[in-house]
């Protein structure tokens, strides 16, 4: 076969119920970007946008390998990450189903374009595969870089591990294009820590692909010979009014959010839910997502070998944040300890705003730079709550 032409795929095209609940699955034994990749080829993609950044690169080299398989339509790389973000945008506005990932800087130079997407109801899926952020140079595992994210009005997942990536992948492109929703979706996970590493992940067949995307039955309409190009803002009201001008902006911005909002009900619907919860009768929580959450997995392990009146809850998603269902989770407990691989404490700012009690949240234990976060730091952290001494065994 010439190496310009690609094969035609023969696929069966199901609802994402089906390829999330009842669709036969496989176990697999691979890394982070594999998983996410794998979850772009059966999304059915129309297009995937791409600029390597590490430890990015690796899901956007495998996105390209699959496009050469035919299981994505089209695949274009950009010059530099504001590039691509803007890329995205304008392909959005064609009326066909996106994909692109990023990390760290590659972030935060292409956020002038990204916040842009909600506004312009870009129903795009961005992975984020976290990575320090800071200076002195490094591209560890840190996840400050959701917190620039968290305020744009996009929607965000955050994977614990490979399992997680490949579902939350998958389903954000659901959810991105539900006409009540129709704003960009970002799925999150540790650099390095999930993307490099391996882990089990059950995948149904790569013949089963979503269904394909209807640019007609979306909210913005595609921009094609039938449809026009369209003004999206009110030039009139805008030019001529100051008053107006913040009147459009304030409403839409409302809109998004409710958008966001609205998001939730598709996250019970194919992820069961934006928290998962152990022991809800506990005295103490252990709240935590991302690769922390694996941290705080195993301290709850031993807490239950320790027979501590210990809980956990594992933060799926971010935006829309569940403050109501970890109120509900929490009603009865004495403390939450909510460790962290970052050095603001983002998801205990939340917490800590979510509940009535907000003094009951421990803020930390957090590592970043891409520091591993060591159970001990929870297991203490647990015991100081309870009122016990803590016998570091090293």
């Amino acid at each position: 076969m010439s190496p310009n032409i690609r094969p035609t795929l023969e696929k069966k095209y199901v609802d994402m119920n089906y390829l999330l609940k009842e669709a036969p699955r496989e176990k697999h034994f691979i890394t982070g970007a594999q998983a996410m990749a794998e979850a772009v080829k059966r999304s059915n993609t129309d297009m995937a946008i791409a600029y390597p950044i590490t430890p990015q690169s690796e899901v956007m080299h495998l996105v390209g390998d699959i496009f050469a398989r035919g299981h994505i339509k089209e695949y274009y790389r950009a010059e530099e990450e504001l590039g691509t973000m803007s890329a995205i945008a304008g392909a959005s506005r064609a009326g066909v189903r996106l994909f692109t990932a990023t990390s760290g800087p590659g972030l935060l130079r292409g956020l002038e374009a990204i916040v842009s997407w909600p506004g312009h109801r870009v129903p795009a899926v961005l992975g984020i595969l976290t990575r320090v952020v800071n200076a002195p140079l490094s591209i560890q595992p840190d996840n400050i870089e959701m917190a620039y994210m968290m305020h744009c009005g996009a929607v965000m997942l955050h994977a614990e591990n490979q399992q997680d990536t490949f579902d939350y992948t998958l389903a954000a492109f659901a959810i991105s294009e539900k006409v009540d929703v129709y704003i960009p979706v970002a799925v999150a996970t540790e650099g390095f820590f999930v993307t490099h590493a391996k882990g089990y992940v059950d995948m149904m067949s790569e013949d089963l692909a979503y269904l394909p995307f209807d640019p007609v039955a979306a909210p913005v309409p595609a921009m094609d010979n039938e449809t026009p190009p369209a003004r999206i803002q009110r030039d009139a009201p805008v030019q001529k009014s100051n008053f107006m001008s913040y009147l459009i902006h304030a409403v839409w911005q409302q809109e998004i959010w409710d958008c966001n909002r609205r998001a939730m009900k598709y996250i019970y619907e194919y992820l069961g839910g934006p928290i998962e919860v152990q022991n809800p009768e506990a005295d103490v929580f252990v709240v935590a997502s991302g690769c922390a959450a694996a941290q705080a997995r195993e301290a709850w392990r031993y807490a239950q070998e320790d027979g501590l009146s210990v809980g956990l809850i594992k933060v799926k998603a971010i935006r829309p944040f569940p403050a109501a269902e970890i109120v509900e989770a929490t009603k009865n407990a004495k403390a939450l300890i909510v460790p962290e691989h970052n050095i603001v404490g983002w998801l205990a700012t939340e917490v800590k705003a979510s509940i009535p009690n907000g003094g009951i949240v421990v803020d930390g234990p957090r590592v970043y730079g891409g520091m591993t976060l060591p159970v001990e730091l929870i297991m203490r952290e647990l015991y100081t709550a309870l009122g016990l001494e803590y016998d570091l065994k090293l």
